[in-house]
């Protein structure tokens, strides 16, 4: 399985604009991967305060990210500002699109209060995980990463690669560095985790870290500071089955009710 993380600035508020250059950073690895992770809020950037922003499901965004997908025969992975019809709320929805199927939606649970996400967006509480081309996914978006007990892997229905997609500045880099290890570690799988670079509206440095280790914590991927580009990492899923078969930690996990 190979996923292409995409370590880019994103232009405040600009969907135009990030939607364009999305569509020509993905076809440009066309035939190279089997999936493309974008990073949080890819087209607007962490924007919570305009809820003009918004769009539903059916969309520009979505869209334009079907026909992509399909165009390119990727699956494409991030999130965007949504809005329901249905009940007027706003959620930061990461969605997963796959090539020429229904795409699967997976809503941010954890809000960040200390940048007004609380006051902005409603949180998720589905603990999805997608399967696509055999192998299982899970996503988390940003602040989720902090969390270990929504990351935590079920023995029901274990996944094979946690993807996390993220606006995570550099003020806090060196938490996201041991976090996004940490969840790699304690859960057994792969992981790929894309951040951006560049600077926003708030007057906030990003300088992204963007990486993918392997289930003994190799790096696949890395990215240096402030570095632009896009880089595959390579997941051998069947080496991945064999070292939780030899060192079968996860059967030993705590079990937790997250909700009831």
């Amino acid at each position: 399985m190979r996923v292409a993380l995409l370590q880019y600035p994103v232009l405040w508020a600009n969907k135009e604009e990030n939607l364009r250059l999305t569509c020509e950073r993905i076809r440009a690895i066309a035939g190279q991967v089997e999936v493309a992770l974008l990073p949080e809020m890819f087209t607007t950037g962490f924007c919570t305060d305009q809820p003009e922003l918004a769009e539903t499901t059916d969309g520009d965004t979505m869209h334009t990210l079907q026909m992509l997908a399909d165009e390119c025969n990727i699956a494409l992975v991030g999130s965007f500002i949504c809005k329901e019809e249905s009940n007027l709320q706003l959620y930061n929805r990461g969605f997963f699109v796959k090539p020429f199927e229904t795409p699967d939606f997976i809503d941010k649970a954890h809000l960040y209060a200390h940048g007004g996400e609380d006051r902005f967006f409603t949180a998720g509480r589905e603990r999805t995980v997608v399967e696509y081309l055999g192998v299982k996914f899970r996503l988390l978006i940003c602040y989720d990463l902090r969390f270990p007990v929504w990351a935590r892997q079920d023995k029901e229905n274990l996944y094979d690669i946690l993807l996390v997609c993220a606006n995570w500045p550099e003020v806090r880099i060196a938490y996201w560095d041991a976090l996004v290890a940490a969840r790699a570690t304690e859960n057994q799988c792969y992981i790929a985790a894309v951040n951006i670079i560049g600077e926003d509206a708030m007057d906030l440095h990003y300088n992204g870290h963007s990486i993918a280790y392997d289930s003994y914590l190799n790096p696949l991927v890395s990215f240096a500071d402030d570095e632009m580009g896009t880089k595959i990492a390579e997941f051998d899923i069947d080496r991945l089955h064999h070292f939780r078969k030899v060192l079968p930690l996860w059967q030993d996990q705590d079990q937790f009710a997250i909700y009831d």
